[in-house]
């Protein structure tokens, strides 16, 4: 019986999220990521991408490209790592969980029982009602590829985008993969890619006509090989779920060098925060907690200390790295700030003196570490000229752009932009279509910071989860 590996691919996931939750910013190019001259962008919307933008490149580049039009924001990790737990539990709908390999926030791969020997007609109108339950459940478009081992539906899923679906039936896999070029191949990268075509391989379809032994001599026996295999439509690997995150991280680059000890504190404690929802949105408690600083000349230094208990207990973690950090003092100017939780455990042990549990820390240990943490359509509603003003990581008015706030009168919105006293709000969320935007005091007593969830009107659904997890 032929099997079917299918991959699912959310579109601009990041830029798609704020386009949802904030329906003025829908058809205009958005990149999402730091907003600062040392910004990377996280994620580009389609209308960004048509400028060049794409995730990975630094944000002063993007803007470049996409220009005067651009709309830069800040990233909300709480609104994507929930988007994805509704993504993730839509597909759980249709697909068993042992069958669900996801790879990342966003993705996945999937081996639907149902799909075992099915025709292409058929697995094609499986794959759209797939996408029509997830555009129906969470309003986010997915694009999908099908075929019969992971490599034709990773291929086929970025054939498909944006919002669509790519079945390859099994006859015609090698005529549609063969012509591709080399670097198409799921695992051939910069370095490979530039040894192949020295070696004269231009296509996939070129890798696989070498013979074995000219492939190991060219990129080695096992690494060749398996590329090799791949090229020529052998991919037995099942979708299957992958071992659970072995540390959950935050970090932060700042638009200027951090030089005294409150403002590295403020950033220990900003990074501390932020890891801290992703440890909780884990689930489990973490034993070991990680400083990691990177200075004006590139240096980088990690600090590490263990705890005699995983907790979740975010007064406890937070006092560890306050006890790892180093300052400017000693390493001189700071640019990166990030602090991750490793050591995950289902068990955790409550605190009740969470100041103690600075005595049980081992001696921290100091290294040169070198990976990093981290490593993404309506028309525009009222006028074309919308205006996001960044002024700077965190405004002297105490507002950050396209930070979420909430009036007592007029509801959820978002800063769109602050400065000489006031600050300019747009009230909007999934729900509303495009809002009113209102300008205040920036110390108005009726504006105060918001929940991002609220952006997503995700109430009801929120709070049948969090039912289930009592």
């Amino acid at each position: 019986m032929q099997r079917w590996v299918l991959h699912i691919d959310m579109d601009a996931f990041f830029a798609s999220c704020e386009q949802l939750t904030r329906p003025t910013l829908r058809g205009r190019p958005v990149l999402v990521g730091g907003v600062s001259g040392r910004g990377v962008v996280a994620g580009a919307s389609y209308e960004a991408r048509r400028y060049g933008a794409h995730s990975a490149m630094p944000m002063h580049r993007a803007t470049a490209l996409v220009g005067a039009k651009a709309v830069l924001v800040a990233p909300r990790r709480i609104v994507y790592s929930t988007a994805s737990r509704r993504v993730f539990a839509t597909v759980a709908r249709f697909v068993p969980a042992d069958k669900i390999e996801q790879l990342s926030i966003d993705e996945a791969f999937l081996e639907p029982p149902a799909l075992v020997g099915a025709t292409a007609e058929e697995v094609t109108e499986w794959a759209e009602e797939l996408r029509a339950a997830i555009r129906e459940e969470t309003g986010l478009p997915a694009s999908v590829g099908a075929g019969s081992g992971k490599q034709f539906a990773k291929i086929g899923s970025g054939e498909a985008k944006p919002d669509g679906h790519r079945v390859i039936p099994h006859a015609e896999e090698l005529d549609f993969l063969h012509p591709l070029g080399v670097d198409k191949l799921w695992g051939v990268g910069p370095v490979t890619g530039a040894n192949l075509r020295t070696a004269g391989v231009e296509t996939i379809g070129d890798l696989a006509a070498m013979s074995r032994r000219e492939v190991e001599l060219t990129l080695g026996a096992t690494v060749g090989v398996q590329l090799w295999q791949l090229a020529r439509g052998h991919d037995g690997r099942p979708g299957e779920p992958r071992a659970e995150a072995k540390s959950v991280s935050a970090e932060h680059t700042y638009p200027r060098d951090l030089v005294t000890r409150a403002q590295v504190d403020a950033a220990v404690k900003r990074a501390a925060e932020d890891a801290h929802r992703r440890l909780l949105n884990d689930g489990r408690g973490a034993r070991t907690v990680t400083v990691k600083l990177r200075m004006a000349d590139f240096h980088i230094e990690s600090r590490s200390a263990t705890l005699g208990h995983a907790t979740d207990d975010e007064a406890t973690l937070g006092a560890v790295a306050r006890r790892l950090t180093r300052y400017p003092d000693e390493v001189g100017p700071v640019r990166l700030v990030g602090v991750g939780y490793s050591g995950l455990e289902d068990a955790r042990q409550d605190v009740l003196f969470p100041e103690l549990d600075e005595l049980l820390v081992a001696t921290p240990v100091s290294s040169a570490a070198t990976d990093d943490y981290e490593v993404g359509a309506a028309a525009p509603a009222d006028g074309a000229g919308l205006e996001i003003a960044v002024e700077s990581e965190a405004a002297e008015s105490g507002w950050r752009a396209t930070e979420d706030v909430v009036h007592s009168e007029f509801g959820h919105g978002w800063v769109q932009g602050t400065g000489s006293g006031v600050v300019t709000v747009r009230f909007e969320t999934r729900a509303t279509g495009p809002g009113r935007a209102r300008t205040f005091a920036v110390d108005d007593p009726d504006l105060a910071p918001g929940d991002p969830l609220a952006s997503l009107d995700w109430g009801d659904w929120l709070a049948a989860q969090e039912e289930q997890e009592e």
